[in-house]
């Protein structure tokens, strides 16, 4: 995964933009592999790990009616988490990590169910997975589906890099 961590961190240099993390079900890995990059500091802001429902709401700003209607495991949430840690980072991208890591359901779901949400300028979307494993590898596949959809994000914004 360096090399992925590596093309992200030129992208975003390339384009003058930062990125800050909201985490969930991956507890502060994205941020581990984020810093774990030479030069980290000049496009990673910092992140939020809000495993509590609570910390969605009061740090990221996620609205309590997403929480009850949707849940935390939803892309909606995901979408929410990502424009929240962007606006209170003030970031130019946000990336968020929701869903269930296992070994049991929440909410209804099964473990593996998770959504990842990146929000950008004129930007908010959602990549749902469905993976399978134990819990550490589900949480460090979500990382590695997290940075490759926000590589594609990074390359689609910038048109010059295609």
């Amino acid at each position: 995964m360096t090399d992925l961590l590596k093309r992200v961190h030129l992208l975003l240099r390339a384009g003058g933009s930062t990125v800050a993390t909201a985490e969930s079900l991956t507890g502060g890995r994205l941020a581990v592999a984020l810093t774990d990059v030479p030069g980290a500091s000049e496009t990673y802001l910092g992140g939020v790990v809000s495993y509590a429902t609570e910390v969605k709401a009061s740090v990221l700003d996620v609205e309590q009616g997403i929480i009850e209607r949707h849940g935390v495991v939803s892309p909606e949430c995901a979408k929410a988490m990502a424009s929240g840690v962007r606006a209170v980072m003030g970031a130019t991208y946000g990336i968020s990590t929701t869903g269930v890591a296992g070994p049991a359901d929440q909410e209804g779901k099964p473990p593996g169910t998770v959504f990842v949400g990146i929000a950008g300028p004129g930007l908010l979307e959602v990549v749902a997975l469905e993976l399978t494993g134990k819990r550490g590898q589900i949480q460090d596949r979500t990382c590695r589906e997290a940075f490759e959809a926000f590589e594609a994000v990074l390359r689609r914004e910038d048109s010059s890099l295609r």
